[in-house]
């Protein structure tokens, strides 16, 4: 069934999950838990809102304890904190840019210092920034997108694993733009091109320590960073060209990063679950 959105723009990024309309669905109230997270600890980049706030939602209702990273949206944090401690989960919530070295380390040292141990690593903040032309693409642009979205990634990454053990867990939040490319979001696809690499690389290297790197290729979801990167118009058209005629919703995704957390994906690491309302990928 063919589903359209509002038209409707933002103008910050990523985006205040707050003012959009309709709201994205990030709590599946059909999701059946069955503790495959107890006791494990979680650290999710962007955990504020869309992907990032689902995952966190998802999680608590597995049994995990969560510290969520955001950039400056203190309402959305605090409305997911809320709903996560509604399930029971305790939250810690870290305010800062990840595109800052410092900050990036900060934020697995205080999630260790907070909870004593850290299980689980949701690389899933970013931003994107459309262009006309190739040549519009500044080099400070290039920059900042590069720094939010992939070298924060490694910075995190590579920091977390001084504190991860024997079956530990890292998903990055690749994009369906890393295999098939977006005319208007160059940057951006290099990118998620650069994360779906990493992902590979980073899984055949620490095979042996027992700890599994994943990731999840969403295609076009409702977040709040869709009204913030397009115009009305294109908004209003978002998604509508999947074989399922529509958009996904946040609570879509939850299930296959709960997948790539828990024991349940024990045998697979390296690889990428493309969740983008039916476009065929290989890859």
């Amino acid at each position: 069934m063919t589903q359209t959105m509002p038209a409707q723009e933002q103008h910050v990024q990523p985006g205040r999950e707050s003012k959009m309309h309709p709201a994205p669905v990030y709590d599946d109230p059909h999701y059946k838990s069955a503790g495959k997270l107890q006791d494990k600890v979680a650290l999710i980049t962007g955990g504020d809102s869309g992907i990032g706030r689902a995952t966190t939602i998802a999680f608590a209702k597995e049994g995990a304890r969560i510290a969520i990273v955001y950039l400056e949206e203190d309402h959305d944090a605090r409305e997911t904190q809320q709903c996560a401690q509604a399930y029971g989960s305790e939250v810690l919530l870290i305010k800062g840019d990840i595109g800052d070295v410092a900050f990036a380390k900060k934020c697995v040292n205080d999630t260790f210092e907070h909870f004593g141990k850290l299980d689980i690593l949701v690389n899933n903040a970013g931003e994107q920034h459309t262009a006309a032309e190739p040549e519009d693409i500044s080099h400070e642009q290039l920059l900042r997108t590069f720094q939010t979205n992939f070298f924060s990634i490694v910075t995190i990454t590579l920091e977390a694993l001084k504190v991860m053990r024997e079956g530990a867990s890292i998903i990055n939040t690749s994009s369906i733009t890393a295999f098939k490319g977006n005319p208007d979001l160059i940057d951006y696809s290099a990118t998620k091109g650069a994360i779906t690499s990493f992902t590979r690389s980073l899984s055949t290297k620490i095979v042996d320590r027992q700890i599994r790197v994943n990731s999840v290729a969403p295609g076009p979801i409702w977040t709040p960073l869709i009204p913030a990167s397009f115009s009305a118009d294109k908004v209003a058209k978002f998604g509508k060209d999947t074989p399922m005629g529509r958009p996904g919703q946040p609570f879509e995704l939850a299930p296959a990063y709960v997948y790539l957390a828990s024991p349940d994906s024990s045998y697979v690491t390296g690889q990428t679950i493309h969740v983008n309302g039916g476009t065929v990928l290989n890859g």
